[in-house]
């Protein structure tokens, strides 16, 4: 929301918002531009009409939707894209599309994506000149795991208020209903609050409530009004110099910590040529000859989560429909000597991301003959 205001304060004449969540209370401490009064209404529709009648001769579009629903043609309307993402696989997918909008005989097909991110006390801003500098999916590997704990931990010897969560998350709902638990329904959220709280006293621990509960099961990280100002208004200034050449941009990458002190630390990251965004060549994976399908699609995890994977002699394994997963299960626990030949190339597809990955497979054995 400060991107907007920092933007519209630039004097930057027309700017579409994309943005399919709605106001919520906890918003509030943070995003300026909504009041009590716009509890469940849409996030961009109420910054629109706030911007639009706060600035003169500034136009806010707002769109109420996810930004996969938008057309090719709806990004190729712009010069600059601001991202102010909340998940990873979210930002992949906009990379993706607006490196894949580029086309090498037109110079004006490369829109500058700056990206902003926040993190409680740190952050981060990239510029992103597509099929020019590093791409989102080249910085994969920089980040960080989500923090799991293991099931004997929170099944047996719970010691946090995060493990009471966790069990009820991973063990108690599937046992207490058929359903799959939906983070979004209210009745849902409350319910593993109570089951964690019940969890917690049984084993002396205190300090379960509702709103860790919901950062446990969200992952969320709580957000931090003036970092996210900082951010937003590194990204904002980022766009100003692009749009005006003032000054060169950031080259390419930036991130800040707030947590000790106050600092920038700004560095160039390398396009790595085994990007499937914007590089040329296939992902190379070693494994030994023993290992597995299940080993390869864990070792690319980072990159696929949700993988299906072929060989040029037809599918390996592929998650969906249902009746291919079970055709091609029982190849997850066989060797991949068994599959294909080393130095094998293997095509990899994700549900999630608008690309597909390529990846040459070699068996570490070989590497000694």
């Amino acid at each position: 929301m400060a991107t907007r205001q920092n933007l519209a304060a630039l004097r930057v004449l027309v700017i579409d918002v994309i943005d399919m969540d709605t106001i919520d209370v906890t918003n509030l401490n943070r995003q300026f531009l909504f009041s009590e009064s716009d509890v469940g209404k849409a996030k961009a529709s109420v910054a629109a009409e706030f911007v639009n009648k706060r600035v003169p001769g500034v136009k806010v579009v707002p769109h109420v939707s996810a930004i996969q629903d938008m057309s090719d043609d709806f990004y190729e309307r712009f010069n600059i894209v601001i991202c102010g993402l909340d998940s990873v696989e979210a930002r992949r997918w906009i990379n993706a599309k607006i490196v894949g909008l580029v086309d090498d005989n037109d110079p004006t097909t490369i829109r500058p994506l700056i990206d902003g991110g926040t993190e409680g006390l740190r952050g981060q801003v990239r510029v992103i000149l597509p099929t020019i500098t590093a791409c989102y999916e080249c910085s994969l590997d920089m980040i960080a795991p989500q923090k799991t704990y293991p099931l004997c931990t929170i099944a047996a010897t719970p010691r946090l208020p995060e493990h009471c969560i966790e069990w009820a998350l991973v063990v108690g709902w599937p046992q207490w209903h058929s359903e799959l638990f939906d983070a979004d329904r209210p009745d849902h959220m409350q319910e593993m609050y109570e089951r964690a709280l019940e969890r917690a006293k049984e084993h002396c621990i205190s300090g379960v409530t509702l709103s860790l509960t919901q950062g446990v099961v969200k992952h969320i990280i709580p957000a931090i009004a003036s970092t996210n100002a900082i951010v937003a208004s590194a990204c904002c200034t980022e766009a100003f110099k692009l749009a005006t050449a003032i000054a060169p941009p950031l080259d390419n990458y930036m991130t800040y910590a707030g947590n000790d002190g106050a600092h920038a630390y700004p560095f160039s990251l390398d396009a790595r040529p085994d990007c499937p965004v914007c590089g040329g060549e296939a992902l190379r994976v070693d494994l030994a000859k023993s290992a597995t399908l299940s080993d390869l699609l864990e070792s690319i995890a980072v990159q696929a989560p949700k993988a299906s994977i072929s060989a040029a002699s037809g599918p390996l394994y592929m998650r969906n429909p249902p009746v291919l997963e079970k055709a091609t299960r029982a190849n997850l626990t066989k060797p991949l000597s068994e599959l294909f030949e080393s130095g094998s190339e293997l095509v990899v597809t994700d549900a999630t991301l608008p690309f597909s990955l390529r990846v040459t497979v070699r068996f570490s054995q070989d590497d000694h003959r």
